[in-house]
């Protein structure tokens, strides 16, 4: 299964008291949530309120919550309640609450932030960053020209003390969320001779290079970001997603251990790296980092998680549990396309083994219609025709472990278990599968291979293969299309025979379902092989 990778996180706030202890404390706490050590973080600002439980320190431990991957909306709202007993007139915290509210979907916040900063005059330059960080932290509830209304008066107000870095950098964080990377660029160029971590803008400036796909651009700046701060764990996450994007998944998996070797052991942080291990295909990682701090964290995203999980097993009556679980206590602006389409995917493998027909056709049609919403919102989580096909084809561990097997095929299944990214015993693994006409472990070995080297057409074909010999056309013609798609010009000539069969393949299957594309497919065919007796004979049938 494939998952998009979320961006990355966004923001830091400097803060410059008169006290220079204070600000040195501040500034530690704020530079951990830069880092993502919020465990550090949050043990910093505890600190400091128990030395002196003022309403700005209790704002900044709330801001903490609401600033890790996934926000604890619950804690967040308590120090920032907390924060108000000490000063009713907090114009921080007041901003911190209406934050929380933006964060959960309710755009309402935004005036109320606004009334919040006519409130406090503008004198004060920090409320007006707090307020315009506030309209950015949310990819999916901003105001971002608010945000930059805001930044620019308190850029403004900055001027003579000196601007801060983080007012413009999470200035160009406002420039991108209204996709004007220009601008947004030009905001994160300013932030660099002020800034003391330089990782911390490079790696900004890397991700919205990737938000643009110039991906060249993207892979300078984190390389920059590194070489500025080898520690900086964003840097790590940011390079995660650059080659996850083209599924070097060896490479990502080096990444997100250093990632987790800098960030730190912040529950949520970890719940974050499951989350990217899953999106690299790493399953067994995501499932042991869960599994350490499932009952360390509230946040219901953890029940999604391990649906997916789950469902990545086949164990469909679980991950609908979990799936159930998710849905009823995460806030509704939670659930997002992706999630109906995984619960239709869910209801479609319940369906396969359901005896009563009703329910049978009910839980067919839940799946139908749940798989429509993904697809519609062009979400491209999961490849849901696939899924489907998968499913369709029963191609499970449960049912390679019951399929036919051989001594070379153990010997092979021991070499892969012992180094995941070894190729060629993967090859020679479904190979041995395929001789043993074991066709659902040569389905997911050949999946395998296609998550390791993603480029190297043959391996989609041989899936194609088996697929066909399991009897699972639907599947079949997808993977064959896939080959058809990998061969890269220079590579024609030499893969003529296998594109012929692979055209033909793809016509034969889809003569009944679709004559337009059957006549294209097996015309393109015989492009490649005129002699080819099958294509022949087919093309004749179909244009009679």
């Amino acid at each position: 299964m494939i998952m998009n990778v979320k961006k990355i996180a966004f923001g830091a706030a400097v803060v410059f008291f008169t006290n220079f202890a204070v600000a040195q404390t501040l500034q530690d706490g704020i530079n951990s949530v830069d880092s993502d050590k919020f465990a550090q973080a949050k043990n910093n600002f505890t600190q400091m309120i128990a030395k002196e439980p003022t309403a700005e320190n209790y704002f900044y431990l709330g801001n903490t919550y609401l600033r890790q991957a996934e926000p604890d909306f619950a804690a967040a709202t308590e120090n920032f309640n907390k924060g108000l007993g000490v000063d009713s007139k907090s114009y921080l915290n007041k901003i911190g609450l209406a934050a929380v509210k933006l964060g959960k979907g309710d755009k309402s916040a935004v005036a109320e932030i606004q009334k919040i900063v006519t409130d406090s005059k503008e004198k004060d330059a920090e409320v007006l960053f707090r307020a315009a960080e506030a309209l950015t932290l949310f990819e999916k509830n901003n105001a971002p020209d608010l945000a930059i209304q805001f930044l620019n008066k308190a850029v403004e107000k900055a001027q003579k003390k000196g601007v801060p870095a983080n007012y413009y950098y999470t200035l160009g964080d406002a420039y991108r969320l209204k996709k004007l990377p220009g601008d947004a660029m030009t905001a994160y160029e300013k932030a660099l001779p002020t800034a003391k971590n330089k990782a911390s803008v490079f790696t900004r400036m890397g991700t919205l290079w990737m938000a643009a796909q110039q991906w060249k651009l993207a892979k300078e700046n984190i390389d920059k970001a590194i070489s500025a701060d080898a520690t900086y764990a964003p840097a790590y996450k940011a390079l995660a997603a650059y080659d996850i994007r083209y599924q070097q998944n060896a490479k990502a998996t080096q990444d997100l251990i250093n990632y987790t070797k800098y960030a730190d052991e912040d529950p949520y942080t970890q719940l974050e790296i499951a989350k990217l291990y899953f999106t690299n295909e790493d399953y067994a990682n995501s499932k042991q980092v869960l599994d350490k701090i499932f009952d360390k964290i509230n946040d219901p995203i953890k029940f999604k998680l391990r649906a997916y999980q789950l469902y990545a097993d086949g164990k469909y009556a679980e991950a609908k549990q979990s799936m159930d679980t998710f849905v009823s206590q995460a806030d509704k602006s939670r659930v997002q396309p992706a999630d109906q389409g995984l619960q239709g995917l869910i209801a479609a493998g319940l369906a396969k083994d359901e005896k009563d027909p009703a329910k049978k056709s009910a839980l067919t049609s839940e799946a139908q219609q749940k798989i429509a919403i993904a697809k519609a919102a062009k979400d491209e989580t999961m490849k849901w025709d696939m899924e489907l096909a998968n499913i369709a084809g029963g191609a499970t561990q449960g049912s390679v472990d019951a399929g036919p097997t051989t001594p070379e095929i153990e010997a092979l299944k021991k070499k892969v278990a012992a180094n995941a990214q070894d190729s060629d015993s993967l090859f020679k693994l479904a190979t041995a599968y395929q001789d043993a006409k074991n066709w659902n472990g040569a389905i997911l070995t050949w999946q395998k291979m296609i998550a390791l080297l993603p480029d190297w057409a043959p391996a989609y074909y041989s899936q194609g293969y088996s697929y066909q010999q399991a009897g699972n056309n639907d599947a079949a013609k997808i993977a064959y299309e896939k080959f058809i798609s990998t061969v890269k010009p220079a590579e024609i000539e030499a893969n003529k025979q296998t594109l012929a069969y692979a055209y033909f393949a793809v016509a034969y299957m889809s003569k009944d379902s679709d004559v337009a594309k059957a006549k294209d497919y097996v015309a393109k065919s015989l492009q490649l092989d005129p002699a080819y007796e099958d294509a022949v004979k087919l093309n004749k049938e179909i244009n009679k």
